[in-house]
């Protein structure tokens, strides 16, 4: 499987009174890890933004499988790989890892929209994605 990967610590922020991770920090943890995705594919998302005339990337759709918790001090590993290529929209799978065992699994949905309007991905950004797309069964 081709994907993309980042470690990230849990802190005692990311928790929450049980001393397990808060369900919403794994949404950040994700997001993070989309972000090192398009740096390392295409650079600075700024630079990309002012370079496609104020493109942008929003969250359209995602379902996440919260399997197992994690808690403070553990180390994450964020893996990204996309599953599908449309028109103005890419279609991403993720997974929180903690050394063997998976503890989230999401399916993002990406948009790709300038001025509310939904625009095709550029060519660029779609063939470096493509480069990261693994078919599911």
């Amino acid at each position: 499987m081709t994907s993309h990967r980042i470690d990230i610590r849990v802190y005692y922020e990311d928790t929450d009174f049980s001393g397990f991770v808060y369900h919403a920090s794994y949404l950040r943890f994700m997001e993070r890890g989309r972000t090192e995705l398009f740096r390392t594919l295409a650079g600075n998302q700024s630079e990309l933004h002012q370079e496609a005339d104020g493109l942008h990337f929003v969250v359209r759709r995602m379902v996440i499988d919260y399997a197992r918790p994690a808690r403070m001090d553990d180390l994450l590993e964020i893996r990204t790989w996309t599953a599908q290529m449309k028109g103005a929209s890419m279609h991403l799978m993720q997974e929180v890892l903690r050394g063997d065992d998976r503890l989230v699994r999401a399916e993002v949905v990406i948009a790709c929209v300038r001025d509310g309007r939904a625009i095709r991905l550029p060519d660029s950004l779609r063939q470096a994605l493509t480069t990261m797309q693994v078919d599911e069964a």
